[in-house]
């Protein structure tokens, strides 16, 4: 644990800020998609007496909605869920397809995927990069290819740093945003007012004060419950350029208020930048505990590649406003970069551009190219058969693959569902292990030479719902200190056993195929 962290929780007791405001909020949002519920069972019941005619025009709606899923480009788990919900519920269900299955978000992505393809046309695609990659790493340019095919470029002339836990990088975090002279760009999934919060506060106000320009974007549900009414006029009164993503009463009517910003992301001058699964809570860096030992980690990246944490997170503030686009140049780095051979490319996703999923495709192949070791560290474990099964095939050929999810769980219904998951895992040579002190936020994956760190769950809200963001490294020596810390997270952790998992109670068992059900919304 790092001297300044350690300081930080002798003199002060963290603290989990609750606000009424936020609370009543959620609540009257809440109560409005309830409200579209009970609508939609009182027709269901008032309809009841047209049953013949209702019964006629349900089979042939069935028949419609099913050939409509069939033939949908989505994946499979949203098909699945939307025939066992009109399967069970017969007129509930279809209504229920009718308002909120039947992509009435579209209009939203389209805006919004203007204002991202406005970022990626500031990106500069250098072929001279990718030839110098495929002399050095012929075997792994087909994933370069296909994330420079995204629109992710692959850059060299990269410095980086990983921190095994959430207290190391904020260190570092404070210590460059100390050193910040034209601006710092910040976002947050969930923000909580805190001691960390504090001291993150007092920094920004004295650049502020400094003449250093600072945006501030968070999400609106991470935010709601545990900040001040408030909070974002406070800020823009004291200089903070403060924007909010996707308000949740916004999309009452559409649900589009389930997808939410989870990246997180630091820039300081467009020389540095931080990404890792920590968010600005005191939970995040062991000040206060909530489920034992709060185990997350982060990369930090100094060179060519910060350009890529730039244009991610100046997309995301242009598609949180209506106004006329940026000067993406004000952001660009103010120095150059010793020349080396440290590849990384920025990633990024989002539901605006599904039925196209650039990270769990990447996920994908480095599954299939590893050749000695895949270890893979995420809180959530909900995975689709076509990513189990890759992951089976890579054990069974020989691969050395290892998954740490954590043993004390943030969400108990997501644990069961992690914990069921294991089963055909397991039995496919896959070891598991949960790590015993407390809860691992941290999201990675390994191969022997590459490597991701960034805000990426293994699971159908990361890689369908959630914008997020990684930084895929090749990097021999990076991930090697990657691969030390995940040993000796597993050398804490408990390794489940099939015979154990076989073992489970009954009653779990079956609560646990039912929840499966749900597993696109979890």
């Amino acid at each position: 644990m790092n001297k300044e962290m350690k300081e930080i929780k002798e003199e002060v007791t963290g603290r989990i800020q609750s606000y009424l405001s936020g609370f009543l909020r959620a609540t009257i949002v809440g109560l409005l998609v309830l409200a579209q519920f009970i609508l939609i069972i009182y027709l269901s019941y008032k309809l009841r007496g047209y049953t013949v005619y209702i019964y006629s025009f349900i089979q042939v709606l069935s028949i419609i909605i099913i050939i409509g899923l069939v033939n949908d480009n989505r994946n499979s788990s949203y098909k699945i869920s939307w025939v066992c919900i009109i399967a069970a519920f017969p007129i509930t269900g279809h209504i229920m397809f009718v308002l909120w299955g039947n992509r009435r978000g579209k209009k939203i992505e389209r805006k919004i995927v203007e204002k991202l393809q406005n970022g990626i046309r500031h990106y500069e695609f250098k072929s001279e990069n990718i030839e110098r990659f495929m002399e050095k790493y012929p075997t792994k340019s087909r994933m370069t290819r296909y994330l420079e095919s995204n629109g992710f470029p692959l850059y060299k002339n990269n410095k980086v740093e990983y921190y095994p836990m959430g207290e190391d990088a904020f260190k570092a975090i404070f210590e460059e945003i100390e050193k910040a002279q034209k601006f710092v760009l910040i976002n947050f999934f969930i923000v909580g007012e805190g001691v960390l919060w504090d001291r993150l506060h007092e920094l920004l106000l004295k650049k502020i004060k400094q003449g250093v320009k600072v945006l501030f974007l968070y999400d609106d549900f991470g935010a709601i419950l545990r900040t001040s009414k408030n909070f974002r006029r406070d800020l823009e009164k004291e200089g903070f350029e403060i924007r909010v993503f996707n308000p949740i009463h916004k999309y009452t009517d559409k649900l589009y208020m389930n997808y939410r910003t989870h990246q997180k992301i630091i820039v300081i001058d467009g020389n540095v930048g931080f990404t890792g699964g920590m968010n600005l809570a005191d939970e995040y860096v062991n000040i206060i505990q909530r489920f034992g030992v709060w185990k997350d980690n982060a990369i930090k990246v100094e060179g060519d590649a910060v350009w890529g944490l730039t244009v991610t997170f100046l997309q995301m503030w242009e598609v949180c406003s209506s106004s006329e686009p940026i000067d993406y140049n004000y952001f660009r780095p103010t120095k150059q970069f010793a020349e080396n051979d440290v590849f990384c490319q920025v990633i990024s996703d989002g539901p605006a551009n599904n039925p196209r999923n650039p990270i769990e495709s990447i996920y994908k192949q480095m599954i299939y190219y590893a050749k000695k070791i895949l270890y893979i560290t995420t809180p959530y474990l909900i995975i689709e058969d076509d990513m189990r099964e890759a992951l089976i095939t890579a054990a069974r050929s020989g691969i050395d693959v290892r998954i740490i999810t954590p043993y004390i769980p943030d969400k108990k219904h997501v644990k069961l569902l992690t914990e069921y998951n294991y089963g055909r895992l397991l039995a496919g040579g896959v070891r598991i292990f949960e790590y015993t002190p407390g809860f691992i936020h941290a999201k990675t994956i390994i191969t022997e030479d590459t490597g991701i760190i960034g805000t990426i769950n293994m699971d159908y809200r990361s890689f369908h719902l959630h914008y997020e963001c990684g930084v895929w490294v090749c990097n021999r020596e990076f991930v090697d200190i990657v691969r030390d810390d995940l040993v000796k997270t597993m050398e804490q952790s408990h390794e489940v056993t099939y015979e154990e998992w076989k073992n489970r109670p009954l009653p779990i068992k079956i609560y646990q195929m039912v929840l499966n059900l749900f597993s696109t919304l979890m």
